[in-house]
């Protein structure tokens, strides 16, 4: 992997963080949070009952020019997961460096429909108020994977992470890692309001279908 900041150079000229992101990302959070609140809750305490463990996943993830940031999700697996992992890499049903297995031991009973129908990522909207991440943008890897990347991959890293994006809408986990890359790096180069709308418009409809959703 060649150096990081030399990389990205050129690809912040035309990326980095638009100016509407930041207005924009905090008055959508805000109003969702507000109506969502009681659904939030009640899904805390499905989380807290269904299996023993904390209610929130923290882990740690390479963000906007490569700087690391703790996401936050609902935990959707089994409080050994992590140290399994490594043991079921071999069988990753997805092609290229991100692990993606359909029928995940780890994951448990309620953690299978909180994956399917995407209620793991809502904590992620603290993530966007504090700036770590935007609504939409390149999904946010994991250290390990960042290092294994190939250069073209980086580009990934010119623009904040998102909670959905580009990859998301177009099938998720049904795409493989080239196809996800291709995809983020067009959205790095050419955001706009009007794509973001766009993007959040269709991922209701991907939500609604699960489709790629494991």
């Amino acid at each position: 992997m060649s150096d990081l900041s030399a990389f990205l150079t050129p690809l912040r000229r035309v990326s980095g963080v638009p100016r509407y992101k930041r207005g924009f990302d905090t008055v959508l959070v805000l109003l969702g949070l507000l109506a969502i609140w009681p659904m939030f809750l009640a899904i805390a305490l499905a989380v807290r009952l269904s299996s023993p463990g904390p209610v929130f996943f923290v882990q740690s993830r390479i963000g906007l020019n490569g700087r690391r940031f703790d996401m936050v999700k609902f935990r959707s697996m089994y409080c050994d997961a992590e140290s399994r992992r490594a043991g079921l890499e071999a069988q990753s049903e997805r092609a290229g460096i991100c692990f993606k297995l359909r029928d995940d031991p780890r994951v448990t009973p309620l953690g299978r429909f909180l994956r399917r129908s995407s209620l793991d990522e809502l904590p992620q909207l603290f993530n966007v108020l504090t700036g770590d991440m935007s609504l939409v943008g390149p999904r946010p890897a994991l250290p390990q994977e960042v290092a294994a990347y190939p250069d073209e991959a980086l580009g990934r890293l010119a623009a904040l992470p998102g909670i959905t994006g580009p990859w998301q809408v177009a099938g998720r986990a049904d795409l493989d890692f080239a196809q996800m890359v291709a995809l983020d790096l067009d959205y790095v180069r050419a955001p706009s309001l009007w794509r973001d709308l766009t993007i959040l418009s269709r991922t209701v409809t991907v939500v609604a279908t699960g489709r790629g959703a494991y």
